[in-house]
């Protein structure tokens, strides 16, 4: 006998009634759709990858349209994965084009260059300087077409700093209400990006039609991360099974398995990093900072026995060449730096003031810096002398070299001395723009750090009182006064002000934008609980007082691991601040001390032996021709102090700006607050000490040469 419709709908409708009961199947693989929060994504993309990235990809994008070139097919995939991951709109062709493009420019303009230069001096050395950017041009054609791949390591640098941040939102909103979409969106609410657009793009790729449920573009996102962060991904999956189980304590144990996973990954991966980190970074220090200054001293006496070595080939190498060098090197190491729980971010708005009076500063600077140029042009025969001995000869203070061909110089110490402003005009611009830049901004993360430090002992107690059935006023007052004159004290205080006196409601007591207890706390981690403070306080005050017992939790757990982080890479970031605050700066200041030394004595020696070679009676004495210890001897040959001084102190704001972003994202990750933070502080300290140590070494030496110079001349 057939089963009628009617029947097989009584069937489905009882088993359907049961899963309902046993199964909680909200959020499983369903998606419904919100334009609000996806048409966010758009715009989010592109407050997320900045000018800079948007401007890459318009480049790639026109030069496509120029010329198309293919990448080698071991980096299509490769390229391809990483503009995926960037959320780049361009192909792997544009980029290949792109570093075509760029380094035919630079082809034709180190030919151009060249030319003009041989042709109007008739020197071979900066044709030959040409012929070096050409072959550099070409050299660099590989890694600009696979620069995307350097943007997305940024990215997961970047990404993974959020992803404990991300399963600790998760995790909080499940607790109460088990809906995997809510709370990916809860998520993405409260962190930023890139992890935030990332999750956007999940619902973006749905409401595109690219996928058809939330669960197969939440494997497909997952799927990207599975070779570089495992634990994440085990630990959404174990959010997911959740949602299946129909047991209250087994999802919840689920949940807190999850957060585990996350925690456990992220600190076994940060010590073997940690253990991996030291070789590196000492092979970084010997090769890119102590040798090279350390090999300065050699370059005077190479300008002096070897003719044609110009200072522009040290600034080439070494304010070129070697920062590249350098850079490029911490950016491998990073690249290999896994996730672990980042700082929160505050907003660093450009003050315009500040930029302003920073370009004015390094304007006069570098004015004062090279004023010997300009007096030497206003009046080639300025000069006068200083440290005179009792034959009233004395140290000339510009010491150019003047003759019908030109000028050469400045060999002067006072040059010297006058050329340090060069690089404390680049320092003191960019590291006291920084400073007031931050300034504010650190001000609220240390203090909101503060708040988030005792935030989970707040917490438990703020739950144990809503649990034992006090109203939440009177809770709120109860924690106040028990933690007073602390930040979550005055946090919680401001919250009962404002529900008692004001007459607002909870959500308005702390989300208010005008009056809001959050105002001045802008901790994505107080708002997210203070979200799921109101969200559970619908279900009663029992659910309540377990959703903040099991924030503080976990905030609990997140905050410990995050110091055995620190822990782990303490040494390292210790041994990299002692190279940025002293020992570069002192090592390079000694260094310009030898050199400026070395070049005096170069240069008094072959003034003096100019002069013997004018008495034919000296020069033919005792069979010996002195012409040429006076070609060994050539001033014109010599690299002057003044030059060599620019070249190193630019050379050690360099090395000082990258060693600190370096040590700064090994520390934090990418956090541009205390990144630019730290580079405000470190370029100040570093090259003022630099500079002091450069002054008294170039006194001392100096001194020690006029002195021992003139007892031979004696």
């Amino acid at each position: 006998m057939p089963i009628s419709n009617k029947e097989i709908d009584e069937v489905l409708d009882k088993y359907k009634t049961k899963l309902d009961k046993n199964v909680n199947l909200e959020g499983v693989g369903s998606y419904s759709p919100d334009p609000k929060f996806s048409k966010q994504y758009l715009a989010f993309r592109k407050e997320a990858l900045g000018k800079t990235n948007t401007t890459y990809e318009k480049f790639c994008n026109f030069s496509e349209d120029i010329i198309k070139v293919n990448p080698s097919e071991k980096d299509i995939k490769k390229i391809e994965e990483s503009i995926a991951i960037a959320h780049l709109n361009m192909t792997p062709v544009g980029a290949a084009s792109f570093a075509m493009v760029f380094a035919s420019i630079l082809v034709i303009l180190s030919l151009i260059v060249g030319a003009v230069s041989y042709f109007a001096t008739g020197q071979m050395g900066l044709l030959l300087l040409s012929m070096v950017f050409i072959l550099i041009s070409v050299v660099i054609i590989g890694p600009i077409t696979r620069y995307p791949l350097r943007l997305a390591d940024k990215w997961r640098l970047a990404a993974g700093n959020q992803m404990v941040l991300c399963l600790l939102y998760i995790v909080i909103y499940m607790r109460h209400t088990s809906n995997l979409e809510n709370a990916i969106k809860f998520a993405a609410d409260h962190i930023s990006d890139p992890l935030s657009l990332d999750l956007k793009k999940v619902f973006w790729d749905i409401e595109t039609g690219k996928y058809s449920t939330l669960k197969d573009s939440l494997e497909n996102y997952l799927g990207k991360w599975r070779e570089y962060n495992l634990e994440f991904v085990n630990s959404f999956h174990l959010v997911e099974s959740s949602l299946y189980e129909p047991s209250e304590d087994r999802r919840l144990e689920l949940l807190d398995k999850s957060l585990k996973v996350i925690l456990d990954g992220t600190y076994e991966r940060m010590l073997h990093y940690a253990q991996d980190l030291k070789n590196p970074i000492t092979m970084l220090h010997m090769l890119g900072v102590i040798l090279p200054i350390l090999g300065l001293v050699i370059f005077p006496l190479i300008g002096a026995f070897i003719p044609g070595v110009k200072w522009y080939y040290l600034f080439a190498v070494y304010n070129v060449l070697l920062p590249i060098i350098v850079y490029n090197s911490g950016v491998n190491i990073l690249s290999k730096r896994p996730g672990s729980y980042g700082e929160m971010n505050v907003d660093l708005s450009r003050k315009k003031g500040a930029f302003t009076f920073s370009v004015m500063l390094f304007v006069l600077l570098f004015l004062i810096g090279i004023s010997p140029f300009i007096v030497n042009a206003i009046n080639p025969a300025y000069d006068f002398e200083f440290w005179k001995n009792s034959d009233g000869v004395g140290e000339s203070f510009l010491d150019f070299d003047c003759n019908e061909k030109g000028c050469i110089g400045p060999f002067g110490l006072g040059a010297l001395i006058l050329g340090m402003f060069i690089p404390l005009g680049i320092a003191l611009s960019i590291g006291l723009y920084y400073k007031s830049k931050t300034k504010k901004a650190m001000f609220i993360r240390n203090e909101t750090k503060k708040l988030e430090k005792e935030f989970s002992t707040a917490l438990f107690q703020l739950g144990t009182r809503i649990g034992d059935g006090i109203p939440s006023e009177l809770a709120f007052q109860d924690v106040a006064k028990t933690m007073s004159g602390t930040p979550a004290g005055k946090f919680f205080e401001k919250i009962h002000l404002n529900l008692t006196k004001a007459g607002m409601d909870l959500r308005e007591a702390i989300f208010n934008p005008d009056n809001g207890a959050l105002l001045n706390y802008p901790s994505p981690l107080v708002e997210s609980s203070m979200e799921v403070l109101i969200e559970s306080s619908r279900k009663g005050p029992t659910v309540v007082a377990q959703s903040l017992t099991s924030i503080s939790n976990y905030v609990s757990n997140v905050h410990s691991v995050n110091e055995r982080l620190k822990d782990l890479l303490s040494e390292i970031i210790s041994s990299m601040k002692s190279q940025i605050n002293f020992m570069a700066p002192v090592i390079s200041g000694i260094v310009v001390g030898i050199s400026s030394m070395i070049v005096g004595v170069i240069s008094k020696l072959s003034d003096r032996l100019s002069g013997l070679q004018d008495n034919s009676a000296l020069s033919a004495g005792g069979g010996m021709d002195l012409s040429t210890f006076s070609e060994l001897f050539n001033k014109a040959d010599a690299i002057p102090g003044y030059w060599f001084q620019v070249v190193v102190g630019i050379y050690v704001v360099q090395i000082i700006y990258i060693l600190t972003v370096l040590a700064n994202s090994i520390e934090f990750g990418v956090d541009k607050l205390s990144e630019q933070n730290s580079v405000g502080k470190n370029l100040i300290k570093g090259t003022m000490i630099y500079l002091v140590v450069t002054l008294i070494s170039v006194l001392i030496f100096g001194r020690i040469a006029a002195t021992t110079l003139g007892a031979v001349g004696g």
